[in-house]
């Protein structure tokens, strides 16, 4: 399993879905409402993209390619690699990381919803 790094604007982009899903959760317990929310889908979808990608980067569900808009923090000839946390969603939202600074190391770049 690979140690999960996160620049500051992943962490934050993160910590915003996080803090969206909890009030929206707090809401719906509130109302009585039975289903989930968009926002707690959504950030359940992204955790589970973080979590496969820290015990498997090459998941089959991930669709893990190159993306080449972004260039690496730490090495500007490494790859940066997108993941997907939506499929077949407008708007569905990717994960942007590259490998490491070190050795068993994945950094999460920015949580983003598709262009």
């Amino acid at each position: 399993m690979a140690t999960v790094r996160w620049t500051p604007t992943a962490r934050r982009q993160y910590e915003e879905l996080q803090v969206s899903a909890d009030r929206s959760g707090r809401t719906r317990a509130r109302t009585g409402r039975r289903k989930s929310s968009r926002q707690e889908g959504l950030f359940k979808q992204v955790r589970k993209t973080i979590l496969l990608l820290a015990d498997n980067p090459r998941h089959p569900g991930l669709q893990t390619h190159p993306y080449h808009s972004l260039e690496s923090p730490f090495d500007p000839k490494a790859k940066v690699f997108e993941a997907y946390a939506q499929h077949r969603t407008p708007g569905a939202y990717r994960v942007f990381w590259c490998y490491g600074p070190g050795p068993g190391e994945i950094t999460i770049l920015a949580i983003t919803p598709h262009p």
